[in-house]
C-alpha cells in the first residue's frame, strides 16, 4: 500500500488559516510533530498570560499565539512557493501520484499576502501610535 499523497494546496489552506494552531504541521508530519504541539500550546499560553495580567494589552498577552500565526503564514508562503517536483521529493516520494498545483494556490498566497501586508502596516500604525502620542488614538 502505497502512503497518503498529501496535497501542496490543502497544506497551504490549512497554514494561512489554521497555522496558529499547528494544524497544517499535523497534516505534513502527524501528531508526533513537536513543532505542531507548540503552535497549539501558544493559544493556552496566550490565554494563561491574559488571565494572570489582565490589565495589560493584548499585544503583549497574545504575544505567543501571534508569534505562531506569524509562523504560520511564513510557512504557508513557504509551502506555496515550492516547485511541485521538490514538493513531491520531500512529501510524497512513494505515493505514485504527482502534484499539479494550480490558480487556487496563488489565490491562497496572494491572500496570505495580502493579510500579512495589511497586519503588519496595522502593528506599525499602532506602534507609532503607542510611541508617539501614548496611545490617544486607541
Amino acid at each position: 500500500m502505497s502512503p497518503r499523497h498529501k496535497n501542496k494546496t490543502v497544506a497551504t489552506f490549512l497554514a494561512t488559516f489554521l497555522g496558529g494552531l499547528g494544524v497544517h504541521r499535523v497534516y505534513l508530519h502527524g501528531w508526533q510533530d513537536k513543532w505542531a504541539w507548540l503552535h497549539f500550546i501558544s493559544l493556552p499560553v496566550s490565554a494563561l498570560i491574559a488571565m494572570m495580567a489582565p490589565d495589560q494589552p493584548l499585544m503583549f498577552t497574545g504575544s505567543p499565539f501571534v508569534l505562531s500565526v506569524l509562523a504560520g503564514c511564513i510557512a504557508s508562503l513557504t509551502i506555496g512557493v515550492t516547485p511541485d517536483s521538490a514538493w513531491d521529493a520531500r512529501f510524497n516520494p512513494g505515493s505514485g501520484r504527482q502534484s499539479m498545483s494550480d490558480w487556487p494556490l496563488a489565490v491562497l498566497l496572494v491572500l496570505t499576502v495580502g493579510v500579512g501586508a495589511t497586519a503588519l502596516i496595522a502593528a506599525m500604525a499602532r506602534i507609532s501610535d503607542l510611541l508617539l502620542t501614548g496611545g490617544a488614538f486607541g
